[in-house]
């Protein structure tokens, strides 16, 4: 027979352990409430200007409410990048004489190619035209590299300050440069680097199902594709070799101790924080000190300004329409933005369109021009139907964590591509610029507006990019911290770049295994005819 204990016993040590529990919980709060914070770091950061400061500058935001202490280097005539800031004290470089215009000049250039039809005389010149552009981007920042190091003082005072490490966009590398003359271990906020996409140069990229930037694949090729994915492949190292590398090697070769190559030092740094995850990217090797932080520039929306949202709830149950290009075009060609604006007019829905060019003669008044939107507000609006987008990196990513599905205009650099990774998910439509007319419009954003598809897979990915177990930002801030900790992550990073490209892949090792065979081959061939020789001289004695 079981004998059983008083209920009041029980009870009675129920309560107890209750209070042991609520005790011990007691003193734990009271210990990490009295723990002393963590020590803020010092974090020396050399950015890019345009949109990817937006991006660097939220991670400073995270950065600076951790309590760490923050200086940026900057230009002089920044577009961006504020002198004075809360969050940062800055170093200004004077770059001297500088060609505001170059990139305006071949964007225009680059969108009338798109709308008459690009000849193949055009795209080579265009192609040429855009090489010589970031020729000319990377070798302006390399001068305003030297006037940092051949500056005494200044470099002295970046030396006293001590910092933890090196925050920086390699797209443009100075940064990456910086870090290796001051020594110190480097964290880069990145997607693109100097020669490209950033995962070329950091993991194995088989041609055979990781598509070029540029190429407009998917990591589903046939044979003509692979053929041409390595051809646009050849284009970026071409670019890398002769075009940009130059600029940086000049610098390495004056002030770095045995001099170095850009690649080589992007594959010293310590941690990539990579802006893309593969909700949005296609599946592809990868490195384990490459840190997934695609859409960290996301949180809930919030409350619209009073006239924005008495705008959008007037629009009721047809919903609203938001258009941006993005920080660099401020408007299309006219013909385009008045064609545009007359199918706006004809719809039902409210539309909110950033437009900073020439007002369209043609805009209804259901239609909104404004200099600037709150875009991630506006996206987690739940009036919000369809974003008519760039496809910019930011843009595309902001569309997947808020739900809502895109017609893309791709008009420069990745936007092909990034939303060619929504259409391919069915959750966006891309609509070529040099297609952009009254009828092709309107089709294309009656198809995303009233198919139920594009919504449904764009809110699929809106819960797959949700679904982590740490938030993205968190995980950036987690790593610049754990760098800082551990004065770099050497143990996460690949030997492989100080290998010489022909023992990388292994063809010292495949040519002497083809020299053993064919030696092997040869002595057997040498004993066989030995010997048949040898027999035919025994039977003429």
């Amino acid at each position: 027979m079981q004998i059983r204990p008083p209920l009041t016993l029980l009870s009675m040590g129920t309560m107890s352990l209750h209070c042991v529990c609520g005790i011990f919980a007691f003193l734990s709060l009271c210990l990490i409430s009295f723990t002393p914070p963590c020590e803020g770091g010092n974090v020396l950061v050399f950015p890019l200007d345009g949109s990817h400061w937006i991006n660097m500058k939220i991670l400073l935001d995270g950065l600076h409410a951790r309590g760490h202490s923050i200086t940026v280097i900057r230009m002089s005539d920044s577009l961006y990048i504020p002198e004075k800031s809360p969050l940062y004290r800055s170093i200004t470089i004077n770059m001297g004489e500088v060609q505001e215009n170059f990139f305006e000049v071949y964007l225009q250039e680059h969108m009338k190619a798109q709308r008459e039809g690009a000849s193949a005389f055009t795209f080579f010149k265009l192609t040429k035209d855009f090489l010589s552009m970031i020729s000319q981007a990377h070798s302006l920042w390399c001068d305003g590299l030297v006037k940092i190091l051949d500056d005494a003082n200044m470099v002295q005072s970046l030396r006293n300050s001590q910092y933890d490490l090196v925050l920086t966009d390699p797209a443009l590398a100075p940064g990456v440069i910086l870090a290796k003359y001051l020594k110190l271990p480097i964290v880069l906020n990145v997607r693109w680097i100097t020669s490209g996409e950033g995962h070329f140069a950091i993991a194995p990229s088989p041609l055979s199902y990781v598509p070029v930037p540029g190429s407009g694949f998917t990591d589903k090729m046939n044979f003509m594709q692979r053929v041409k994915n390595l051809f646009f492949h050849s284009i970026i190292m071409f670019q890398q070799r002769f075009m940009v590398g130059p600029s940086y090697d000049a610098v390495c070769a004056k002030y770095i101790e045995g001099g170095c190559d850009i690649i080589s030092l992007l594959q010293e740094a310590d941690i990539w924080l990579y802006r893309s995850d593969f909700v949005f990217e296609f599946p592809r090797p990868t490195m384990p000190n490459v840190v997934y932080i695609g859409g960290f520039q996301c949180k809930p929306a919030q409350p619209l300004p009073a006239e924005l949202e008495d705008f959008v709830q007037s629009a009721g149950q047809h919903g609203v329409i938001i258009m941006t290009l993005g920080t660099l075009v401020d408007a299309l060609p006219k013909e385009v933005t008045d064609e545009i604006a007359s199918v706006f007019a004809k719809m039902p829905q409210k539309v909110i369109w950033r437009h900073k060019g020439e007002r369209p003669s043609t805009v209804g008044n259901n239609t909104l021009l404004v200099d600037w939107m709150p875009q991630k507000d506006l996206l987690g609006h739940p009036q919000t139907k369809v974003f008519i987008a760039h496809g910019g990196t930011n843009g595309v990513q902001e569309a997947i964590y808020y739900g809502v599905p895109v017609l893309g205009i791709p008009l420069f650099f990745d936007q092909y591509d990034n939303l060619l990774r929504l259409q391919e998910r069915g959750a966006g439509k891309i609509l070529q610029l040099g297609d952009v007319n009254g009828h092709n419009f309107e089709q294309s954003l009656l198809e995303v507006l009233h198919q139920d598809s594009y919504r449904v897979n764009m809110q699929r990915l809106s819960r797959l990019h949700r679904d982590q177990p740490v938030a993205p930002m968190d995980q950036a801030i987690f790593w610049v911290e754990y760098v800082m900790r551990h004065k770099g992550a050497p143990h996460l990073r690949t030997e492989a770049y100080k290998m010489p490209w022909y023992s990388y892949h292994s063809l010292d090792v495949v040519l002497l295994l083809l020299t053993a065979v064919t030696l092997l081959l040869l002595s057997s061939l040498a004993i066989f005819r030995f010997l048949c020789c040898r027999r035919q001289k025994t039977k003429q004695h």
